[in-house]
């Protein structure tokens, strides 16, 4: 590599967040509005620049603290998008990362210097985003559905427990298709992911439901 040769200039970083939330079986993602030029007033995933002296995944949780005041999160790098255009500024290849949280147990910052708001979304309710942040999320989604299928990523939505009817409308609402009540609840119990705490809980309005908490040690492994 030739340092001098000016195809290698003016190349940055960009590190985005795609991080979800379900709340009451509606599963959202966490947009930011811009304050500065480009794409000023426009809603965006969480991201920015990385620094030339951070690694990756340190730049992505430095820039969700910095806009939304959120850390202590998990991430996982997924997909890199490479178009040359994708930034009016400079060249910016940008690195995705997907993570979910509780999104009742964070303190979400609406404003920071460089954003005017922050707030949640349906992703069926998602507006013009700016950059590439459409596809960015599209295909944020795309590696959410099959985390959720291979792995136990839902673990820390309900640190507290939660409910089979709950639990059925949240992979419903993020696979987008339905599932039969007795097919879900006879499968989620066998798979030994889920215990009862002898606990009841409400959701929706419904009577009392069982309410049951992800184990502390279980195994990776195809849940449908």
């Amino acid at each position: 590599m030739d340092v001098k040769n000016k195809l290698y200039k003016n190349t940055g970083i960009h590190v985005i967040t795609a991080l979800f939330t379900v709340e009451q079986g509606v599963t959202k993602v966490l947009l930011i509005k811009r304050k500065n030029e480009p794409f000023l007033g426009d809603w965006v995933l969480t991201g920015g620049a990385l620094y030339n002296t951070e690694d990756l995944e340190d730049g992505a949780i430095r820039e969700l603290k910095e806009k939304t005041g959120i850390e202590n999160v998990e991430i996982k790098q997924f997909k890199v998008f490479g178009k040359v255009n994708r930034s009016p500024m400079m060249r910016m290849v940008a690195v995705g990362f997907i993570g979910i949280i509780d999104s009742k147990r964070v303190h979400l910052l609406r404003e920071t210097r460089n954003t005017s708001n922050a707030d949640w979304f349906p992703i069926n309710k998602i507006p013009p985003l700016g950059y590439d942040h459409n596809e960015i999320l599209e295909e944020a989604i795309k590696e959410l559905r099959v985390q959720i299928v291979k792995s136990n990523i839902l673990k820390s939505l309900f640190p507290d427990g939660v409910t089979l009817p709950e639990l059925q409308k949240t992979y419903e609402a993020i696979l987008n298709k339905k599932f039969d009540r007795r097919n879900f609840r006879k499968k989620m119990l066998s798979l030994d992911l889920i215990e009862d705490t002898n606990l009841t809980d409400r959701f929706e309005g419904n009577k009392p439901a069982k309410l049951y908490r992800f184990k502390k040690q279980i195994e990776n492994k195809e849940i449908f």
